[in-house]
């Protein structure tokens, strides 16, 4: 078996996505693309890169990548923690021949360097938006993680942004570029599992406490307005500073933003909906501790499309997995099959027995999405993208309408979050709440503890708005603090 080193992998990532877009190959076959593609790039022909946020993914993932490749070079790191983005710089360094980045803590500086033709966006959920409106006013091409936005309209803003632009913009969605997953997702739109009319998300990924409310001090080396950007100015109410805002509000969008959004899209995609829901309700809380989060822990949320649902639930404390998958996707045919993707990148199919009939299976690498994303700036056709961000922005939308269910929900018995089930999802919907009550059962939640009562809401997709609802509307954007505003369309 022939083995590749780190960086060997990326290059042949990167010629393989070329080699795919330029053939329009099958998913099947895009592993064998690479051995017809061209020669890599020279150094003249390297993409400039900026790298806006120092963080987990900012590091691990979208570092190591691009500063391994011939064919970009990380010229930038932006993040208002000076220490992380100072350490940042230094990690690129050995990728690039010791050719360290620059630094900067307001990312508009290095939007302004005309060597620079790719942002690549790992911020907190609340500057995905901004941050890829302002780097392709300024002539970037562009990729940001998910979920694309914080709300429903900088989504839809950020698609016009690249339109208008001309620029490519691709989703961190890298489901959408894995070979088995993308066979899998073939195998169900070609009647593998007979009709497919419903699709269960799962975010069962246990989340402790983050510490008490109160004012804590904001570290020494971060700029405090530039991290908060659209957000509010208000004191630091969490213990720790980086990756705990997830569970604010004004930052975050809970777990079915962070990690959910991935099971979102795959769920979404396998059924076939290219648009968003006509209906939504979600029901939830932050059960077996109290502390400085807001978001649920204890989320379930019904998406209703027609004659198919969409079913997704977050649970934060201990559980088990369900149907052979903790964080994952099932899909339920109409024959008794089901099918599991109880990873980014592979889809098991079970009888109706529960017995394993097939499996597809291949690279679960973020160096394969990232691959095409850059193929796609080669090419400058967004249609070669795999994820463009009207993609990510569907997705991310579903997960903000799910959140504006419950925010705008009321406390509620479990007995009286049964008696009003909306008619979105029929017995699963009944069965996954008596699932949802046995879980908290068995971690001690009292049973007199009120849950949040989501509003049933029904959404109108070709107006990306909510029907007869101004309360609901009212949280499809945000209050945006000068000068960190997503413009409005006229102002693109």
């Amino acid at each position: 078996m022939t083995t590749f080193s780190r960086r060997e992998f990326f290059e042949r990532s990167l010629l393989t996505a070329a080699a795919a877009a330029a053939a329009n190959i099958s998913a099947t076959s895009i592993c064998t693309a690479a051995e017809a593609a061209p020669s890599a790039a020279g150094p003249s022909d390297r993409l400039g890169l900026v790298i806006v946020g120092a963080g987990g993914r900012g590091t691990h993932s979208h570092m190591p990548v691009f500063a391994g490749l011939k064919q970009t070079e990380v010229l930038w790191v932006v993040d208002p923690d000076e220490a992380r983005g100072q350490k940042a710089c230094q990690q690129a360094a050995p990728g690039q021949k010791g050719r360290v980045p620059k630094f900067a803590r307001d990312m508009r500086e290095a939007f302004a360097d005309p060597a620079v033709d790719i942002v690549s966006i790992a911020t907190p959920n609340h500057w995905h938006s901004l941050a890829a409106i302002w780097a392709m006013q300024a002539g970037k091409d562009v990729y940001v993680e998910k979920p694309i936005s914080h709300n429903v309209v900088e989504g839809r803003r950020c698609i016009e942004a690249a339109r208008k632009y001309n620029r490519i913009c691709s989703a961190g969605t890298q489901s959408r570029s894995m070979p088995g997953m993308r066979d899998a997702i073939d195998f169900l739109h070609t009647g593998g599992l007979g009709e497919v009319k419903l699709a269960r998300g799962l975010c069962y990924k246990p989340r402790p406490s983050i510490g008490p409310r109160g004012t804590y001090e904001v570290p020494s080396s971060v700029d405090y307005s530039l991290w908060l950007g659209p957000a509010p100015e208000v004191p630091l109410t969490r213990p720790q500073f980086h990756y705990d805002w997830h569970w604010q509000w004004a930052y975050g969008n809970g777990d079915i933003g962070n990690q959910g959004v991935h099971q979102v899209d795959i769920g979404r995609w396998g059924l076939g909906e290219t648009g968003l829901c006509r209906g939504v309700f979600s029901y939830g809380g932050r059960l077996g501790y109290e502390d400085a989060g807001e978001t649920p822990n204890t989320e379930v949320s019904l998406f209703d499309y027609g004659d198919k649902t969409l079913i997704f639930e977050v649970r934060g404390l201990p559980t088990e997995p369900y149907q052979h998958a903790a964080v994952g996707v099932i899909f339920e045919g109409s024959d008794g099959r089901t099918m599991v993707m109880p990873n980014y990148a592979t889809g098991i199919v079970y009888d109706k027995d529960g017995k394993e009939e097939r499996r597809f299976a291949g690279k679960g690498e973020d160096p394969i999405h990232f691959a095409n994303f850059l193929a796609a700036v080669r090419s400058r056709n967004a249609s070669d993208l795999n994820a463009d961000i009207a993609e990510g922005h569907v997705s991310a939308a579903l997960c903000h309408l799910a959140n504006i269910s419950y925010v705008l929900g009321a406390p509620a018995s479990r007995e009286e979050v049964l008696g009003h089930m909306p008619d979105i999802g029929g017995p699963a919907a009944v069965e996954t709440f008596e699932r949802t009550k046995r879980h908290l059962d068995k971690n001690n939640v009292d049973p007199g503890v009120k849950l949040q009562l989501g509003a049933v809401l029904r959404f109108d997709p070709s107006r990306e708005a909510f029907i007869d609802n101004a309360a609901a509307d009212k949280l499809l954007t945000r209050e945006y603090r000068a000068p960190f505003v997503v413009p409005e369309t006229a102002k693109l």
